[in-house]
């Protein structure tokens, strides 16, 4: 497994183990959420420093990130792969005015 792959393989790991959301990491992190979606897609190369404030925000050593996954291991999901859906706000219902 290439480097990227496996640090993005082992932060989504970590993170969806601890039950924690992308935005949550990102935020104690200080780093924008979608980075952070960018990162565990392998899109982004971060550097040895954010991916050091990660270790410390997951609360893990910064090797942890570099652990290779047994083989034939699956890519860690949430529950159900998504995000928790908000609750719909119910719609104001307009009065009708009688006009005289």
């Amino acid at each position: 497994m290439k480097t990227r792959a496996l640090v993005a393989w082992n932060v989504r790991r970590i993170r969806v183990e601890r039950g924690i959301s992308q935005e949550k990491l990102a935020c104690e992190a200080g780093i924008d959420r979608s980075y952070m979606s960018s990162l565990e897609r392998q899109s982004k190369n971060p550097t040895i420093d954010l991916l050091e404030r990660i270790a410390d925000t997951l609360g893990v050593h910064l090797s942890e990130l570099f652990v290779q996954p047994p083989k034939g291991t699956r890519i860690p999901t949430s529950s159900n792969g998504r995000k928790p859906e908000r609750p719909q706000r119910r719609k104001k219902q307009l009065r009708s005015v009688q006009v005289r």
